[in-house]
């Protein structure tokens, strides 16, 4: 279970707590423990993929740290649409993101949230979001900003817009760096990351704004970067993705389509899975297009993932170069190192 005390979580690598500890979901918070660096994950999520979104980053930020202990707080917009359950959980368990002047956050995880309205600017979220990035701005050493908000962060800043793709980008691909860049070094070439997302910026928008670029797939940019003062990394992607996420997806949104809450029938993840899967599922798309209804959800197929699809390795790499960056330049701040 874990181990909550004034909304916060201490994370540790493994390799620095007893053995009886060291289950997935263990924080404590041992009094007269030095935390070397603030991190606060600001979790827009909708309800369904809220927990799983905590788990991915925590996981993430776990395997990531070294000898670097974390002080951790979980924020959401309260613009953002929650049931009366969600909302009484977060008001338990989650930091109010009023809070987050005085934490003195070295590092800040933005997600994503479920579109609602035509464009950005008219979602509910749209100003708190844009607070956040200017906030940020001024306030972090470095904010990743993850899919939606990667796109809201770089119409903000720099007025770039977001663009429709004819297919939704779902699957697992293969990325290859662009050009040098402290996050993505000790990353092999290709790797594999998580994309799942019906829009995109375009790389000659980016570059003509001053953005680096650091990785791209088949299917567009990946991920990049632009100082602000603040490191800001962006993410078109999610590398946080644990193995069955993109398949959760999937059968909600089949589940949507054999409810008539979305028009078209969704495609299948590319690169995700097995061949024999892939035409069993093709086989129940063709029948679910034609028999539609809410009941034949429970006759899907069962499923095989690929075994090459090594979900989180990447995001292990760059999140333990971001950790690096964040504490290097904690150290350098601290008034006892420049003595």
């Amino acid at each position: 279970m874990t181990v909550l005390l004034e909304k916060r979580r201490l994370i540790v690598s493994p390799g620095l707590v007893p053995a009886q500890q060291r289950r997935e979901d263990k924080f404590g918070h041992p009094q007269n423990v030095y935390v070397d660096l603030t991190i606060g994950l600001i979790n827009n999520m909708p309800d369904g993929a809220l927990k799983a979104t905590e788990r991915q980053f925590m996981r993430l930020l776990r395997q990531a740290a070294g000898d670097v202990r974390i002080d951790f707080h979980c924020f959401s917009l309260p613009s953002v649409r929650r049931s009366q359950s969600e909302k009484g959980r977060l008001e338990g368990q989650y930091t109010d993101i009023a809070e987050i002047e005085r934490l003195q956050i070295d590092g800040l995880i933005v997600t994503g949230a479920e579109p609602n309205a035509a464009t950005l600017p008219q979602e509910t979220f749209w100003r708190e979001l844009t607070d956040i990035v200017d906030w940020a701005r001024n306030n972090t050493r470095s904010t990743i900003w993850s899919c939606l908000a990667a796109h809201a962060a770089v119409l903000h800043l720099d007025g770039i817009e977001r663009q429709r793709i004819e297919t939704k980008c779902s699957g697992i691909y293969d990325c290859v760096g662009v050009s040098p860049h402290w996050l993505t070094e000790g990353l092999p070439s290709p790797f594999k990351v998580a994309h799942s997302r019906l829009n995109e910026v375009c790389a000659d928008d980016l570059t003509a704004n001053g953005y680096h670029l650091l990785s791209r797939s088949l299917r567009g940019v990946d991920s990049f970067a632009k100082d602000f003062g603040s490191q800001f990394i962006f993410f078109q992607g999610h590398p946080e993705y644990e193995e069955l996420s993109l398949e959760r997806e999937y059968l909600r949104d089949i589940s949507r389509f054999l409810s008539c809450e979305r028009d078209s029938y969704p495609g299948i993840p590319a690169g995700y899975f097995d061949a024999e899967t892939e035409q069993k599922l093709a086989a129940f798309a063709m029948r679910a297009q034609a028999e539609r209804r809410p009941a034949l959800s429970t006759e899907l197929p069962d499923r095989t993932l690929r075994e090459d699809i090594a979900t989180g390795a990447a995001a292990t790499v760059m999140f333990r170069n971001w950790i690096g960056f964040l504490f290097e330049r904690a150290r350098a701040a601290s008034p006892e190192t420049s003595l």
